[in-house]
């Protein structure tokens, strides 16, 4: 059977991440071809700083050399550019006059620096910085100019000014922001790293904006539009990126700012797929390389044939060393109603942590000095945590080791090369590694962009102190500890007691009393105790079936009391028919724990909706509906189910949750309790669910 033809325009990060995925996953399902318009293989642009500054050469980040595309039978076409598509005859065609014919064809022609409109931009010794070919330009340029400008004061150009420094320049960061890194930092970090860098020799300009570069044929300098000059014979323009969308403009795939694709990277022509810089999801392009990497898997999955869950998005973060300083950030650092819920700093270590909250839950991070918790961090962020989660835990000297330990075994590591935190104990422990190089070398953890190497070596410390203690790491998912009992008359735990009567009630047509029950479960006493007897009826009864009670010789009868076990609902008058509504479904409603909802008409009634395990609040949608808050000390925010039109809507969602509570929550288990085991956006999602919303709505009022 012969191979179908993929090829892949753009020889970068995210085109050949997705090639190295589909040959793991299917080597021999396609004839592989890939254009790329520089004379090299694939190389890590993330590393081109550090050639710049001297700390590598262009070796040194090479990802995937020619041997590389020779053993995997893949035909590189270097310095080529494609120019033309024929999506009707299904081929391209390069400027060189090439011409190639696909069967599957994905888009991965990254971006390019944007140059901003500035008079003079066009002069000579004005560059961007994004290859090697700009590396070796601007260390020409050193070794007979002294003077350069940076125009712009994001990472790229930091780190360009970095490497100007290294070669002996005089460099001077422009930006037209009041601080460095404002889109990843908040002001104070920014100051922390600005000093850092000052006292490395590098110059800044803050607030100026460039009215134009001045010099005749060559640059001599910048000109500000306050004025203000500034000598300079090199200028480096690092202000952004565009996508490279013009070819797929010209060949009629649709794009907006970038390719838009759908969630397995499909663009709007069939056959067609774009990935990384070039691709545009939800109206949305990426820059940082682990959200195209995650691209790249999804789409080598679809093209294998294989199931995968669709593309999401992704949560923006950079965990990166800004010449010399660990540096992280995570998520949303500003905007509407954000809240600082962590923030310290120590002057002494140089070390800042800054921690945001919205709405009680944890939406971004800042890590300044010390990056250890950037990836603990970062889950937290990509799950939408409650703050409560932030909370240290006590016994913990080393906050390094502890962060390290409390990732789970499949936790990314490095999301740069999708190292997890399992691959990289299995490998200290097998291999015997004693270093974090040694570590990046096995694993390539670290071995991109260098954010994650302080977690690298927290753990590499944390599997070697498992080792001495004489234990052997947690590689794979640990055993869980055996269950609190659920009483001193047995050894079962509350899941595996409600299994089994479970069980009993589909298998028994009439159900014995309950000293037949007990005595098949091995109980320790024959009618149970007053802790037991109230969690065995309550299982049964949600299970369908009723427990039969008999008055034994010697011993009074069973009582079990549900008083206290049923909603307690508070609402204000103006609140509408909803609180009759659920008054109406619930009042009866047997509950593993007590539980208490609220009905406010508004933010501003004296019933809060979002402190109660249920609770439901009007706005200008609709009905929004909380669950999982609690009023008593500390106070926990609810989250946020849904938002429903009518208030027949809002009921039936609320009726979803508390008939999924009553199904799945332990006895005596809070509500609030119940969503942080099951985990509230598992919740979510399950309740979310329309049919099963209506059968779970339904089964509460049959219930009851």
């Amino acid at each position: 059977m012969s191979r179908r033809k993929l090829v892949i325009i753009g020889n970068g990060m995210a085109g050949v991440k997705c090639v190295e995925e589909i040959i793991a996953l299917e080597p021999d399902t396609y004839e592989i071809v890939i254009y790329g318009n520089e004379p090299r293989p694939n190389y890590n642009r993330i590393m081109l700083s550090k050639v710049l500054q001297g700390e590598h050469s262009l070796q040194d980040i090479i990802i995937n050399d020619w041997t590389w595309y020779a053993e995997h039978h893949i035909r590189l076409c270097t310095g080529e550019t494609v120019h033309r598509i024929d999506t009707r005859g299904k081929y391209i065609e390069t400027e060189s006059g090439l011409k190639e014919t696909y069967d599957v064809l994905i888009l991965a022609t990254g971006s390019s620096p944007f140059i901003p409109p500035i008079p003079g931009i066009d002069k000579e010794r004005v560059m961007s910085f994004r290859t090697i070919d700009d590396c070796t330009r601007m260390s020409d340029y050193s070794k007979t100019y002294r003077k350069a400008a940076v125009i712009g004061g994001g990472l790229l150009g930091l780190e360009a000014a970095r490497g100007l420094l290294h070669l002996g320049m005089e460099a001077v960061v422009v930006h037209n922001a009041p601080y460095i890194m404002n889109r990843q930092l908040d002001q104070k970090a920014a100051a922390m790293l600005q000093q850092e860098l000052e006292a490395q020799g590098m110059s800044f300009l803050l607030t100026k904006n460039t009215q134009k570069i001045t010099g005749r044929s060559q640059a001599q300098g910048l000109l500000f539009t306050d004025g203000s000059k500034l000598e300079a014979q090199v200028v480096i323009v690092a202000v952004g990126i565009r996508p490279n969308v013009d070819l797929a403009r010209r060949s009629g795939i649709a794009t907006n700012r970038a390719i838009m694709v759908d969630d397995y990277m499909r663009t709007s022509v069939p056959d067609i797929y774009a990935v990384g810089e070039c691709a545009e999801h939800r109206g949305i392009s990426y820059g940082l390389v682990a959200p195209l990497y995650e691209q790249g898997k999804v789409l080598a999955r679809t093209l294998c044939g294989q199931e995968t869950p669709e593309y999401k998005g992704s949560i923006p973060y950079s965990q990166l060393k800004v010449s010399g300083v660990d540096v992280f950030s995570a998520g949303e650092i500003s905007g509407e109603g954000m809240q600082t819920a962590i923030q310290h700093l120590d002057g002494i270590q140089g070390t800042y942590k800054k921690v945001l909250m919205q709405a009680g839950k944890v939406r971004g991070a800042i890590l300044f000095g010390d990056t250890t918790e950037g990836t603990a961090l970062l889950g937290l962020v990509q799950r939408g945590a409650d703050v409560a989660e932030l909370a240290p835990r006590e016994g913990a000297p080393d906050p390094a080791e502890m962060a390290a330990a409390a990732l789970s075994a499949q936790e990314t590591v490095c999301a740069c090369n999708n190292v997890t935190k399992a691959a990289i104990m299995k490998a200290i422990q097998e291999q015997g590694l004693e270093t974090a190089d040694q570590v990046k070398e096995q694993t390539k953890a670290s071995g991109s962009c260098g954010g994650c190497r302080p977690m690298v070596a927290a753990l590499l410390k944390h599997t070697h102190n498992l080792k001495n203690n004489g234990g052997t790491g947690v590689v794979a998912t640990p055993d869980k500890p055996a269950p609190m009992p659920v009483c001193s008359c047995t050894d079962l735990g509350h899941a595996e007691l409600k299994e089994i009567l479970a069980d009993v009630v589909v298998l028994e047509t009439v159900l014995p009393d309950i000293s037949l029950i007990l005595q098949k479960l091995g109980w320790g006493s024959e009618l149970g105790c007053s802790v037991c007897r109230p969690v065995i009826h309550y299982y049964l009864q949600v299970s369908g079936g009723t427990m039969v009670v008999r008055e034994m010789e010697g011993h009074s009868e069973i009582q079990v009391r549900w008083d206290d076990h049923i909603p307690q609902l508070s609402y204000a008058r103006d609140a509408g028919g909803l609180a009759a509504q659920l008054r109406a479904r619930w009042i009866d409603a047997a509950m593993p724990s007590p539980v208490n909802m609220g009905v406010a008409p508004g933010p501003g009634s004296l019933v809060s909706a979002l402190v109660q395990d249920i609770g439901l609040l009007a706005s200008p949608a609709g009905w929004e509906i909380y669950a999982g808050g609690h009023a008593e000390h500390p106070v926990k925010q609810g989250g946020l189910l849904g938002v429903a039109e009518t208030e027949i809507q809002a009921a039936a969602l609320a009726s979803a949750c508390l008939q999924w509570y009553r199904q799945t929550a332990w006895y005596d288990e809070p509500l609030w309790a119940w969503t942080e085991r099951l985990g509230f956006m598992t919740i979510r999602e399950t309740l979310l669910d329309d049919q099963l919303q209506k059968e779970l709505a339904a089964t509460l009022e049959a219930d009851i």
